[in-house]
């Protein structure tokens, strides 16, 4: 007789389980809560955990896109002794348009460990810079820089956007932001970033703009007290594990050069429109 109870019973159990998957078909048993609450959570993140915490759950990731999210992430990590630009002021942080990559770009001014990040790149990077290969250069300009030293140097800067990564199935985009929030994720400079290059003289540039930057170099110049850097820029990218072919692109040859610095769309002398 105990035999069949506990039988019986293993088998209501095996019922009421499979009932609960029917239910609830995507297997979740914990709670749900209301999106008041992620926000409210949001509220005492640092902002190096805003990726880890918009993985949580799909409200979680919703929450970081709205525009209160970041309106209080600013409030909370303002300070009257920074010094900001125009656009990164509390007045102009107002508008919706581009909040996220304004209040990105005023962190790198006010929050001590992402100003650490950018102050400790040395004038010539340890090893040469491979996120840009096969990027877009978009601008071109040099301008003459008087200084301390009795000859002016020369900067040369180079504007790419990095190529998007591909994905297989050609619907998926990645993840996009709720359409209601569009306007506050709105970056023109997304994937953008600028090689500055200072030299001690002034050097012919050849028209690279809309061209692919497919190799970069960086060498002891030919007086072995400075350093040489070379681009190489080609109508179309390079396959990978495809080596470019040099006499078809378009080479610059820097030397002798002072510095090298790559800046990202958020590093605070990268230079921004003030109507962004």
């Amino acid at each position: 007789m105990d035999t069949k109870e506990s039988i019986n019973g293993r088998a209501a159990s095996r019922k009421k389980k499979s009932k609960r998957h029917k239910e609830d078909p995507d297997g979740g048993g914990g709670e749900e809560y209301p999106i008041d609450i992620w926000l409210l959570l949001a509220s005492y993140i640092r902002p190096e955990d805003i990726v880890r915490f918009s993985l949580i759950c799909k409200k979680a990731w919703t929450v970081t896109c709205t525009a209160a999210f970041w309106t209080r992430l600013y409030r909370r990590h303002y300070s009257l002794d920074a010094y900001l630009p125009l656009r990164l002021r509390p007045e102009s942080m107002e508008k919706l348009h581009c909040l996220r990559a304004c209040v990105i770009r005023s962190l790198y001014h006010m929050y001590e460990p992402f100003a650490a990040r950018v102050s400790r790149n040395p004038a010539i990077p340890d090893s040469t810079p491979s996120t840009l290969k096969n990027s877009r250069c978009l601008l071109f300009w040099c301008k003459k820089i008087e200084g301390n030293r009795q000859e002016a140097m020369w900067e040369f800067n180079f504007k790419f956007k990095k190529q998007s990564p591909r994905f297989k199935s050609k619907c998926c985009k990645g993840l996009q932001p709720p359409i209601q929030y569009e306007e506050v994720h709105t970056n023109p400079d997304q994937d953008c970033c600028l090689l500055q290059i200072t030299t001690f003289n002034f050097i012919f540039v050849p028209i690279v703009m809309g061209m692919t930057f497919t190799l970069f170099t960086i060498n002891v110049s030919t007086d072995m007290r400075h350093h040489r850097v070379r681009l190489v820029f080609q109508d179309a990218p390079v396959r990978n594990g495809k080596k470019p072919r040099l006499e078809q692109g378009v080479q610059v040859v820097l030397d002798p050069v002072h510095s090298v610095r790559l800046l990202d769309w958020w590093h605070p002398q990268y230079p921004f429109s003030p109507k962004a």
